[in-house]
């Protein structure tokens, strides 16, 4: 980041001088390393309270300029999508406007983040895009699917050690987060899937806990369960994942909706409702 193109954007809009003044000192004050003071020649300190503001000073000039060009694009801080018609005209358009930032902005354009690619491949904030009979519709990018997954494997591991309730509680903040975010996309489908996913694996972590024989038979009653699928269960000699399917008909969905555990679906179509 350029710090007197920064300033000059600044300085346009801001009247009071003490202020710009002010941002000029932060901008040289320097910074410490490892106990040392140096010196901030050029740009801002990443993590900065001001890095993103200013950032966003700077590219809302390349906002401007992309309306005046009569381009339709979205940017959330740096990153930036430009839509246009064809190839090539995408290609053109790549072509303007990097020497516009890098000459009129001062900014470095990441050449190797920066293509010229089909919407449907695009990754962006998490998301992917697909045409659904004409129309551009979102979905979650799979790289963000495996990453959900992971963290709820991690949430469901059953060496842990964690209390059911606090299990619950974890589960259900992430949950609620990460639906919160994608609440854009068209993902009923993968929510369902994921919600059968998660149940079996709070079953697992359920079987392991009962490790005793009797402990399972006396919990597998308690569920209702006939005798004899309480005489088969209790002594099964499968593993957690196989048992946790068999599982089912006593811990049923309805059954870990009552130990109070979030379902995906529901609070995914919760959202979309309001």
């Amino acid at each position: 980041m350029n710090d007197s193109k920064l300033i000059e954007v600044l300085s346009r809009t801001i009247e009071d001088g003490r202020v710009v003044s002010l941002i000029h000192k932060y901008l040289n004050a320097g910074v410490m390393q490892n106990g040392i003071f140096e010196k901030t020649e050029e740009g801002m300190l990443q993590g900065g309270p001001l890095s993103p503001l200013c950032g966003n000073v700077l590219l809302n000039e390349l906002d401007k300029e992309l309306e005046n060009r009569g381009h339709r694009f979205v940017r959330y801080a740096d990153n930036a999508l430009i839509f246009c018609k064809s190839r090539k005209s995408a290609e053109r358009t790549l072509e303007k406007i990097i020497p516009y930032i890098e000459g009129k902005l001062f900014l470095r354009v990441n050449r190797a983040k920066t293509t010229v690619t089909h919407v449907s491949k695009i990754k962006y904030l998490g998301y992917a895009f697909y045409r659904n009979r004409g129309e551009c519709r979102l979905r979650v990018h799979p790289k963000a699917v495996r990453k959900m997954k992971e963290r709820l494997r991690e949430l469901t591991q059953r060496n842990k050690g964690w209390s059911n309730d606090y299990r619950r509680q974890k589960l259900s903040e992430y949950v609620r987060g990460w639906i919160n975010y994608y609440k854009l996309a068209d993902m009923r489908r993968l929510m369902k899937d994921t919600d059968e996913w998660l149940r079996r694996r709070i079953r697992a972590v359920y079987w392991k806990q009962w490790k005793k024989v009797k402990t399972r038979y006396r919990n597998l009653r308690s569920l209702k369960l006939e005798e004899w699928q309480v005489h088969e269960l209790s002594n099964s000699r499968k593993g957690y994942w196989r048992t946790a399917q068999m599982l089912s008909v006593a811990l049923t969905n309805k059954q870990i909706a009552r130990l109070g555990y979030i379902s995906m679906s529901d609070y995914y179509l919760k959202i979309c409702e309001n």
